[in-house]
């Protein structure tokens, strides 16, 4: 038998919500996404399709919020992926992967994990599938990246900066 303020047997409206239906409760969601920028190099081919030596695979990865509107904001995804030998750059792909995300009623400390370490989760396996088939396209076996763990790279941006500012903030002098 389900409590009376249960989640399945609730079905009362938000009374705080007042008599005309205003809608105050928090939303979030991926509205749309999209390629906003797409860079394939193959420098130096077809002479790299030679070379026996296992490429050294660097990946660099960034993350950008834009305010469109109250409710709206874009989450850009930038990767950046680069395979490199003693010979030279084998390939580099760059891929900035965008979504547009629709924030409602949700406190700022909140919308701000949500837009930089919950969105970018969501929008990482579309951006690892474009980079793979680049890297196919380019005539290199597909580069299947690993899934990275957005919520724990943004806690540690977080300490990190905490732990900048308060190197930054002077000691207290004199007498209080």
């Amino acid at each position: 038998m389900a409590d009376e303020n249960d989640v399945l047997t609730d079905l009362n409206a938000d009374p705080a919500a007042g008599a005309n239906g205003a809608d105050n409760r928090p939303t979030v969601g991926v509205l749309n996404q999209y390629v906003k920028d797409l860079s394939v190099e193959n420098p130096n081919a077809p002479a790299a399709y030679q070379w026996t030596e296992q490429p050294r695979i660097d990946v660099q990865v960034n993350i950008a919020a834009n305010k469109i509107t109250d409710e709206v904001h874009e989450v850009e995804l930038k990767m950046t992926v680069r395979a490199d030998a003693d010979q030279g750059a084998m390939y580099i792909v760059e891929l900035a992967y965008c979504g547009l995300v629709g924030i409602r009623n949700v406190p700022e400390e909140h919308a701000h994990a949500f837009l930089f370490a919950e969105t970018p989760r969501l929008l990482f396996p579309f951006a690892r599938g474009i980079i793979a088939e680049a890297v196919r396209d380019l005539g290199y076996p597909p580069l299947m990246l690993d899934p990275m763990d957005f919520g724990t790279l943004y806690q540690q941006q977080l300490q990190a900066r905490a732990a900048q500012q308060a190197q930054g903030t002077p000691a207290p002098t004199g007498n209080a």
